[in-house]
C-alpha cells in the first residue's frame, strides 16, 4: 500500500518524517506533502480548490489518505474529486466538513469584522482546549504560533524536549482565508469509501466531544492510540501498525454529510 499523509494546521510535511520510515519497515510506501501555505509552501495562496489541488497531483489510483487535524478536511476534498482513486481514508484526531457550511463552522472557530468591513479568521476552533493563550495574528492575518512553552504543552506534551524545541521551529503561521470557503463534497457523500478514525486518548488539541461528532458521522469504530495529539512524533512505531490496521476496516454505520 501507499500512504499519502496530509498535515494539520501550522504542520508541514516535516511532521511525518519519523513515521514514514516505521511505516517502510512495515512494507509499505509512504508520501507526505506541504499544502500551500505550509511548510516550504508557506508563501503561497492557501484556497480550498489550492489544498485540494496539491493532493490531487501525488495521489494514485489505491492509495490512502492520511489526514491529521485540520487535514481532515482536506482529504474529504480530495477524495470528493478523485473517488475512484481512493482506498481508504484516515482521519487521525481529524475534522470532517459539514456539507454546504464553512470549515470553521466545523471547527466552531470565529471570525471578527476588520476596520473595512472584512471578517477576519481570529480563532481557528472552539477555544475549550485554549489554543488562544499561544496564536497571534501575524502582520498578514495568518495565526502564528507565539510560545514555545504553550504550544509544546498543546501539541506535543508526550514529546522530549528536544523533539519539541525541533517542532516548535518548523511551525509557519496558518493561512485562514480558506476556512471560511464554503464546502459542498456531494461526490463524496455519495461514494462512501472506506474510512476510519484513530482518536488520540491524551489528545489535549481536539476535544473529545469533537472526535465523538466526526466518529458517529463517519458511522466507524474508532481505533485508539495512547498519545498527545501528535503520535507521528511521539509514538510513531505504534502509529504505523495503527494506520496498517486501520486500512483493515470497514464502516459500521452510514456516512453522514451533517
Amino acid at each position: 500500500m501507499r500512504f499519502v499523509l496530509i498535515h494539520g494546521g501550522f504542520h508541514g510535511a516535516w511532521c511525518w518524517s519519523r513515521t514514514i520510515p516505521e511505516l517502510e519497515r512495515l512494507g509499505h510506501a509512504a508520501l507526505a506533502i506541504d499544502l500551500p501555505g505550509h511548510g516550504v509552501r508557506r508563501d503561497e495562496r492557501s484556497t480550498l480548490a489550492d489544498r485540494r489541488d496539491a493532493i490531487l497531483e501525488v495521489l494514485q489510483p489505491g492509495d490512502v489518505l492520511v489526514g491529521h487535524s485540520g487535514g481532515g478536511y482536506d482529504i474529504s476534498l480530495a477524495a470528493d474529486a478523485a473517488p475512484d482513486k481512493v482506498a481508504h481514508l484516515v482521519y487521525l484526531a481529524a475534522g470532517l466538513p459539514l456539507e454546504g457550511q464553512s470549515v470553521l463552522a466545523a471547527t466552531g472557530g470565529a471570525a471578527t469584522a476588520s476596520d473595512g468591513g472584512e471578517a477576519k479568521v481570529t480563532q481557528l476552533m472552539d477555544d475549550e482546549t485554549g489554543m488562544l493563550r499561544f496564536i497571534r495574528p501575524d502582520a498578514r492575518g495568518r495565526l502564528e504560533c507565539v510560545d514555545e512553552a504553550a504550544a509544546g504543552d498543546f501539541f506535543y506534551h508526550d514529546c522530549d524536549p528536544g523533539t519539541v524545541a525541533w517542532a516548535f521551529r518548523q511551525l509557519t503561521p496558518a493561512p485562514t482565508d480558506f476556512l471560511q470557503e464554503t464546502v459542498s463534497i456531494p461526490a463524496f457523500w455519495r461514494a462512501d469509501l472506506p474510512r476510519s478514525y484513530i482518536r488520540c486518548a491524551q489528545d489535549r488539541a481536539k476535544p473529545q466531544a469533537m472526535s465523538a461528532s466526526v466518529v458517529d458521522r463517519l458511522g466507524v469504530e474508532p481505533l485508539v492510540i495512547d498519545a498527545s495529539h501528535s503520535p507521528f512524533l511521539s509514538r510513531p512505531a505504534e502509529l504505523a501498525q495503527l494506520l496498517v490496521k486501520a486500512v483493515g476496516t470497514r464502516p459500521v454505520g452510514p456516512l453522514k454529510p451533517n
